[in-house]
């Protein structure tokens, strides 16, 4: 039963991995979307969306059995906890990832604004906290997930800076509002990904050292 008990929490585990990978490329794919100015990168993220809600299906049904019928304790339950939370904040990213995709769509037709200010690099901080936060689940490693939580400032401060500046740009380019609009939006997606990733840091380090961070973040070492 013990040996069963472990293959199904390593079968949640990868399930919970694959999840991971696919919400990753979904983020990759909104951006170039908006980037690429590609409509139809954009409608394939959309379209992908109903994957990322199956297998978030997938994995809360293991979790849920798991805990109904094993009773689990000690760092496998706390396992199976942070595994439906982890859960639910990749499905999340994924929304997010659609949100972002949208705008993309919208902008297709539109000429880049100079170009999309710093949401390029905003994305790329974004996308490396949620691989940063998942190898860290992977590997159980509270340390990396410490130095991902203190990333999560980079991007609250850029996305503070980039609504200043386009909202400057509303009263020069009266004519563009609705694009800029477009771009906090985004802007606010990603910022939202660099949340979710921080959470998803906070409960491997739950699962790693039995011990919540929420809210603490100034405590970490």
């Amino acid at each position: 039963m013990k040996e069963h008990f472990s293959e199904q929490l390593e079968d949640l585990r990868r399930n919970l991995i694959l999840m991971g990978g696919e919400v990753e490329r979904q983020i990759q794919r909104s951006i170039e979307a908006l980037t690429e100015v590609d409509a139809e990168k954009a409608a394939a993220v959309i379209a992908n969306d109903g994957e990322i809600d199956r297998m978030e299906m997938v994995v809360e049904e293991q979790a849920v059995q798991l805990l109904a019928l094993q009773q689990p304790v000690a760092s496998d339950l706390r396992f199976l906890i942070a595994a439906l939370k982890i859960n639910n904040d990749l499905e999340r990213i994924g929304d997010h990832a659609v949100n972002i995709a949208e705008g993309a769509q919208r902008l297709a037709g539109q000429k880049p604004f100079k170009p999309f200010i710093d949401i390029p690099y905003m994305a790329e901080v974004a996308m490396s906290m949620l691989k940063q936060s998942l190898d860290a689940f992977v590997n159980r490693d509270a340390l990396l997930a410490k130095k991902v939580i203190k990333k999560d400032d980079i991007l609250d401060d850029k996305n503070v800076s980039i609504i200043r500046e386009l909202l400057t740009y509303m009263a020069e380019y009266p004519n563009l509002i609705t694009y800029f609009l477009e771009l906090i939006s985004i802007s606010k997606n990603l910022e939202r990904v660099g949340d979710l990733a921080t959470n998803i840091c906070e409960d491997t380090i739950f699962i790693a050292e039995a011990r919540w961070v929420k809210h603490h973040a100034t405590e970490l070492t």
